[in-house]
Parts: structure tokens; sequence; C-alpha cells
């Protein structure tokens, strides 16, 4: 197994004009200032929105792959079981998990990172000692990372997010709702205080997504998150697809919710709930009873559960 972070991770040739460009800077000032997302958010990530958004980036702009990580050393195939495909009397296909950083340009032609694939089961030190070390060598100055998580909201509000940063300037514009709490960890949470204990700036926005359609699809959150992704870089990042399918969601959700009068009390009291807690604001937020926001044991016991829930789904040995 791979000791040296550097190990976990190869560089490919296309790396290699952001690599020159970085090398030949003597001053900070010269850098230049990628942006780096990342939708490592494994089973953080809600009705998998944070994945859905990285997908269509890839799907609807330019991009190539510049550097790959050992998925060998990382993943726990037997945590997350790659797709085979079984033709009759053999095996035709597999399909491993990946883990790439891509080189894409924006709307505008502005080049920008993506980390996307799984997030790591195992060395999340090395691995995120890794990243550390290519943020230094591409010349990445902010780093951006998107998750999703399960809140008691409706689906028929906006989709509300809550936003951290290594430093309040960063995301200034968005309330604050917590004080002390331990919550489970993610790869990208422990990334982004290493980016901050180095002095690189570092953000996420986590997309609100109705508790009731956590193991659903849910891409009216994928579009939110790439909305505040934009806010926070100053990119132009497509959704027009994305937004049309959520639309289609929507009317999907609607009909089903529809036909369990149980399911529609249920959205009407969190409408009612959402709709209070916007009034007395004047600004999106999170909810919790009677309009108020759930306590910092409340919401680290939704996280435990969606991932207690999330284990259990997994196929046993």
């Amino acid at each position: 197994m791979p000791q040296r972070p550097e190990d976990l991770v190869e560089l490919l040739p296309e790396a290699e004009p952001f690599l020159a460009r970085e090398s030949a800077v003597s001053e900070a000032g010269q850098r230049r200032g990628l942006v780096l997302l990342h939708d490592l958010a494994g089973e953080f990530d809600a009705a998998s929105a944070a994945a859905l958004a990285g997908a269509h980036l890839l799907a609807s702009l330019p991009h190539q792959v510049i550097a790959r990580f050992d998925v060998d050393s990382l993943v726990d195939y037997r945590a997350h079981r790659p797709r085979m495909t079984f033709e009759g009397d053999r095996y035709t296909a597999f399909t491993p998990p990946e883990i790439n950083l891509y080189a894409l340009e924006d709307d505008a032609g502005e080049p920008f990172l993506l980390l996307h694939g799984s997030e790591p089961d195992y060395a999340w030190g090395r691995f995120v000692d890794a990243v550390l070390g290519l943020v230094q060598r591409l010349g990445v100055t902010s780093v951006v990372a998107l998750q999703a998580i399960p809140m008691p909201v409706p689906h028929t509000r906006p989709v509300t997010v809550t936003a951290h940063a290594t430093r309040r300037a960063l995301i200034e514009s968005y309330p604050v709702y917590w004080g002390e709490m331990r919550i489970p960890g993610t790869v990208s949470a422990l990334l982004e205080m290493r980016l901050g204990e180095a002095g690189v700036d570092a953000s996420g926005v986590a997309a609100h997504v109705p508790h009731y359609l956590t193991q659903a699809t849910f891409p009216a959150a994928s579009v939110t998150l790439l909305e505040h992704a934009q806010r926070l870089t100053g990119l132009h990042l497509p959704a027009e697809s994305l937004q049309e399918a959520a639309e289609a969601n929507r009317t999907d959700i609607d009909e089903q919710i529809a036909q369990s009068p149980e399911n529609t009390a249920v959205v009407a009291a969190l409408e009612q709930q959402f709709d209070a807690f916007t009034a007395a604001r004047e600004e999106n937020g999170l909810l919790g009873e009677s309009g108020e926001l759930p306590s910092g044991d409340d919401l680290a016991s939704e996280f435990e559960r969606f991932l207690a829930d999330q284990d259990r789904k997994r196929p046993r040995d």
C-alpha cells in the first residue's frame, strides 16, 4: 500500500500546462488563482445531489482528466460494490470506482478544476495531503465543497443551504445558525480544515434535501449547489438541462405524494413550518419545531440516522 501522499495520485501529461505556469510564479500575487470544486460527499450526499451536480458539469463543459487517484488504496469495494455486467454465461464488463481531478472551462472560457468521484474509505490523512500537494502545484487559491444533507424541509419550497468556510469573510452574506456540535466526519470536512491551516481559502455549501427524499433523486438540490458555487467563485456554470430535470422530478414527486393522505399531511406541516420560519427571519434557513431551528444535537442525530440507513442498505457478505 502506498505510504507517501504523492503515491496516491498520478499526474497525467494533461496537467503540464498548469504545472508549467505555476512553476514560473515567483510571487504570491502572480498565482493563477484557480478554483477547485469537489463533490466527494460519499454517504454524506443526500439524494446524490452533489455527485449529480459534478456529473452535470462534466456532461456540459469541455474537460479532461489531469490526475487520477489510486482507488484500490482508498476505496472499500465490499462497502461500495462496483457494478459488473453479466451476459448469459459470462462477465463482460467491470466499472471500477474513480477519483479523478478534471480541468474544465466554464461558459465564459474560464478554467477551473473539479475533484469528482467516490469519497475515500481509507487513508484520509494521506489523501488530504495529496490534494493539498496538488493545490500548491497547480495554482489553486480557492476550494469549494458541494454536499447535501437530510433536513425536515418540504420539496415544495426553495432549496436552502448551510454554508461553511475557513474564514468568515468568504461566506459573510450567509447566516450562521449553529453553535458547537459534534457530527460524523467527512473527507471533505477534513480537507477544508487542513486547507485553512495551510492558508488556502476553502468554503462549502450543503444543500438541504427533504428527509423523505434522501434515498431518491432530487435534482433541485443539485441546481442549488451549482447556483451557490457560482456565487462563491464567480464561475459561469450551466444548469439549464438540470433545471428541466428538476421541474420534471417535482411533478413526479407531487404525484406520488398526492397518492397518500398521510404523506400529504406531512408535507403540509413542513410547509407551515418553513413559511413560519421564513416570515419570522426574512431569510432562508433551517427549520425545526414551530418554525424554530433544530438544535445541534437534533442535527447530529439526523445525520446519524441518515448514515445508519445508508449502512443498512449495503449488501452483506
